[in-house]
């Protein structure tokens, strides 16, 4: 199925850099809300900091964000250790494959790790690239969000 993606993994922690690595990726593109920060939290935790310094020099590594907010992405670009794209309107790829035009690197090179296969993955895949599904970074997500990712997950059984 076009949604499914090439790994479905809890959290972003279990990534595994160096078989990335051994499949040629050289850039790593993450979602933000709720994949490397709690959702609105404008916040990132403090094992997720430390987790980046383990791949950074390996990876052009970017965030891209559907937020709208150019405040709190502002925000967030002041804390990240990567760069910070917002408006990004996935599943439309268009920001992204910017993004990668700008630093010279192929789609077939990248990889696009989201919690949503209906923006983050179909984005990815309608680029070209490898696609990695991970959990909510918050273990503490509300009744409603659980429901909605449920439901959104069923699409790619």
């Amino acid at each position: 199925m076009f949604l499914k993606p090439d790994y479905n993994l809890k959290n972003i922690y279990e990534i595994d850099f160096e078989k990335l690595k051994e499949q040629g990726i050289k850039c790593i593109m993450f979602d933000l809300d709720s994949t490397v920060m709690v959702s609105k939290s404008a916040n990132f935790l403090p094992e997720t900091l430390e987790w980046f310094r383990k791949f950074m020099n390996d990876f052009e590594v970017a965030i891209i964000s559907n937020n709208k907010n150019s405040e709190y992405i502002n925000n967030a670009s002041k804390i990240a250790p990567c760069r910070v794209i917002g408006k990004a309107n996935k599943p439309n790829p268009k920001i992204m494959g910017d993004y990668l035009k700008e630093i010279n690197i192929s789609p077939t090179q990248a990889v696009m790790v989201g919690d949503r296969p209906l923006t983050d993955i179909l984005a990815g895949k309608l680029l070209g690239c490898k696609t990695i599904l991970v959990g909510s970074i918050n273990p503490k997500e509300n009744l409603p969000t659980k429901f909605v990712r449920a439901l959104e997950r069923s699409t790619i059984r």
